[in-house]
C-alpha cells in the first residue's frame, strides 16, 4: 500500500475524517482468493480504527466458503464506500463522474474462537450497526463465526468537489 495515491487531492489523511466514512459506510467487500480466483463478499461489520489501522469484526453462519476461503489464504483486502452520487456530465458522456468516499486496504483475516474476543467482536457489529449497546452472552456466541480483519495501513480517497 506504499504506492504514492494518483490523484493526491482526494487523500484523506485526517484521523477524524476516516473514522466518519467507516463509520458511515456500515458494510464491507472482503476480497479473497479461492484456488487462484477472485471471490469478494458484502458484509456488514464492526470496528476499532486507532493509530491509522483499522480492525474489523464480521459474522455470518458457522460455516461457509469465506471461512475456508480465509483457514486457506488469510490474506485479504476490504473495501469500504459511502456517498456514492453520480456527477452530470450533461450530453458529453466523458464530463460525467461521481462524488464518493472510500477507504481501501490489504488485511490478514482469522476466524474467532475466543469466546471472549467473539463477545467483543459482536457487540462491536451491534453498536455500529445500530447504533447501540447490546449484551452478548457465551451461548449466542456459539450460534455464528466471527471473522476479525487486521488492517495495518489504509488508503482513503473522497471526491466530494461540488
Amino acid at each position: 500500500m506504499n504506492r504514492p495515491m494518483r490523484r493526491q487531492k482526494c487523500e484523506v489523511t485526517d484521523p477524524v475524517k476516516i473514522e466518519q466514512i467507516i463509520k458511515k459506510a456500515g458494510v464491507v467487500h472482503l476480497g479473497m482468493v479461492d484456488e487462484g480466483k477472485a471471490y469478494i463478499v458484502p458484509l456488514y461489520y464492526g470496528y476499532i480504527y486507532k493509530d491509522g489501522g483499522l480492525t474489523l469484526y464480521m459474522h455470518g453462519a458457522t460455516e461457509g466458503r469465506k471461512y475456508d476461503v480465509i483457514a486457506a489464504n488469510p490474506n485479504v483486502f476490504i473495501e469500504i464506500d459511502t456517498d456514492m452520487v453520480l456527477t452530470s456530465g450533461g450530453e458529453v458522456p466523458c464530463e460525467y463522474g461521481a462524488y464518493y468516499a472510500c477507504v481501501m486496504g490489504e488485511g490478514t483475516a482469522s476466524i474467532l474462537t475466543d469466546v471472549d474476543e467473539k463477545v467483543m467482536g459482536l457487540e462491536l457489529i451491534m453498536k455500529s450497526q445500530l447504533g447501540r449497546d447490546f449484551i452478548i452472552t457465551e451461548p449466542m456466541t456459539k450460534l455464528v463465526n466471527v471473522i476479525k480483519v487486521v488492517v495495518p495501513e489504509l488508503s482513503v480517497k473522497m471526491n466530494q468537489e461540488k
